[in-house]
């Protein structure tokens, strides 16, 4: 089966710290060498990529000096000019060095915090300046590992004070940016604030500026709380929260795999590029993924293409799969339409719920409870469509 080239309006975008992964991992060096921000642009934009997303510290190194740190920006704008790449969101490392060893926004460290946030601040004005919209904030080191050493809701308090600053800074300075929290349960922490969609969202709620604040789900980081990531991107979504999403794979709960999208869970991818497609997402189809470590350079960019081909494979099932009759008639069958119904008519009370005899007394739960809804069936044509057989 052919499968379609990537192109830019595919809106297929990479961190600089995915194909520039050297290897390395807590057993063993890398082997890798270190791949420079020019030849990552001009190689992603050959592969039909439409953009290169960066943590500060992957372009320019923990504490470079003024002259180093404009070098490189111009390097990567020129690389950008030159192949029509875009930088659609940047971030900022606050989990490298040992000073964030307990956190930056919610370190016991005081001066840490403040350290932290000026990093951020600084990072912010060059997303200005690169035209990003959007600001990715993982917390990697927000948490602990001991109970007893974190006052976890005095760290939420840091947490949202670190993000009204930010919400403010952005509206005085009149940025078109705005922010998504990415949540992961643990690693490297043991345990992680925000850990899950979930979490992130009911605490985006409690800031003084909600509506600048959304989320970045990652499937691996789902995945490892045990939890289905296309539910939690549908309910992203639902809360109109959805500001950027991290593509990769994973294999069940162990350590971040990082693999290629696809790599682990392919139902589950399946379900998520069907939801992204129906529902309107216009936003980067973003690869956090890491090139395994058994790969050389041409295996770095074979797994780069990989991602994007798998994508645009699971769009073209899915969209077979929306099309197929007998899929339209299972979808009947299992009733999912009707979940849009709304169960009470318009403006319908309580009290007339209450007096409605065909809610209760004339209802008979038997039928209802022995019918079938087909469930088994429309799943299994989702995978002949997934596997080709249809």
């Amino acid at each position: 089966m052919s499968v379609p080239a990537p192109t830019p309006a595919d809106r297929f975008s990479f961190g600089l710290w995915t194909v520039g992964w050297r290897a390395a991992d807590p057993f063993g060096d890398p082997t890798r060498p270190a791949l420079d921000v020019v030849e990552a642009v001009e190689r992603l934009a050959g592969l039909g990529a439409w953009g290169l997303t960066f943590h500060d510290d992957d372009l320019f190194g923990f504490g470079a000096d003024a002259g180093t740190r404009d070098k490189q920006i111009a390097r990567l704008r020129e690389a950008c000019d030159a192949t029509g790449m875009t930088v659609p969101m940047i971030t900022t490392n606050l989990f490298s060095h040992p000073v964030f060893k307990d956190g930056g926004f919610t370190s016991n460290d005081r001066s840490v915090r403040r350290f932290a946030l000026r990093k951020v601040l600084h990072n912010v004005e060059l997303a200005a300046e690169l035209g990003a919209r959007t600001f990715v904030l993982w917390g990697g080191r927000e948490g602990s590992e001991y109970d007893s050493a974190k006052d976890v809701r005095a760290a939420l308090d840091r947490y949202r004070e670190a993000m009204d600053l930010l919400c403010s800074y952005v509206l005085e300075r009149g940025h078109d940016i705005r922010f998504a929290i990415e949540p992961k349960p643990n690693e490297p922490r043991g345990d992680i604030l925000l850990p899950t969609v979930g979490h992130a969202l009911a605490f985006v709620e409690k800031l003084a500026h909600p509506e600048l604040v959304g989320v970045n789900p990652e499937v691996g980081h789902e995945q490892m709380a045990g939890l289905n990531m296309a539910h939690g991107v549908a309910q992203a979504l639902w809360a109109g929260k959805l500001f950027h999403i991290d593509l990769n794979g994973q294999r069940g709960i162990k350590y971040d795999q990082d693999l290629v999208f696809g790599h682990g869970d392919l139902l589950n991818a399946f379900a998520l590029v069907d939801l992204l497609e129906t529902a309107g997402y216009d936003g980067p189809r973003h690869f956090d993924y890491k090139p395994s470590r058994t790969e050389d350079l041409d295996g770095v960019w074979a797994s780069a293409e990989a991602n994007m081909r798998t994508y645009l494979l699971l769009r073209e099932r899915a969209a077979a799969f929306r099309a197929d009759p007998e899929v339209v008639a299972a979808l009947a069958e299992a009733r999912v339409a009707e979940l849009s119904e709304p169960t009470l008519a318009p403006g319908e009370t309580a009290a007339e719920l209450l007096a409605d005899r065909s809610a209760w007394t004339d209802f008979d739960p038997e039928p209802a409870g022995a019918r079938g809804y087909g469930f088994v069936r429309l799943h299994q044509l989702a995978l002949e469509h997934l596997t080709g057989a249809r």
